[in-house]
C-alpha cells in the first residue's frame, strides 16, 4: 500500500481508470465476436447490425484511447471485410 497521500490517490485513480477501459475493451471485442459468429452463420442482416456495434465501440475505445485510433481502423476493416465477404 502506498503511504503517501498522493500516492494514495494515484492508486484510486488507476483503478476506476482501469476498471473504465476493462469495460470498453470488453464491449468491442464481445461485439466484434458477434458480428463474426453472426456472419459466419450466414445471418447477413444481423451481421450487419453487429458490425455497427462493433463500429461504435470501437469508435469509442479509440477517443478514450484504450486503443489507438489507426488498430481500431485495423480492426474495423478486416470486421467489414468478413461481413462483406458472406454477403457475396
Amino acid at each position: 500500500m502506498p503511504n503517501q497521500d498522493s500516492a494514495r490517490k494515484s492508486l484510486r485513480q488507476t483503478k476506476k481508470r482501469a476498471a473504465r477501459n476493462k469495460t470498453r475493451r470488453e464491449a468491442y471485442r464481445s461485439a466484434i465476436k458477434q458480428a463474426v459468429k453472426a456472419a459466419q452463420s450466414g445471418a447477413q442482416e444481423d451481421a450487419k447490425k453487429f458490425a455497427a456495434v462493433a463500429q461504435k465501440a470501437l469508435d469509442k475505445a479509440a477517443k478514450t484511447r484504450v486503443l489507438n485510433r489507426k488498430t481500431a481502423a485495423r480492426k474495423l476493416s478486416r470486421l467489414m471485410k468478413r461481413v462483406n465477404a458472406k454477403a457475396k
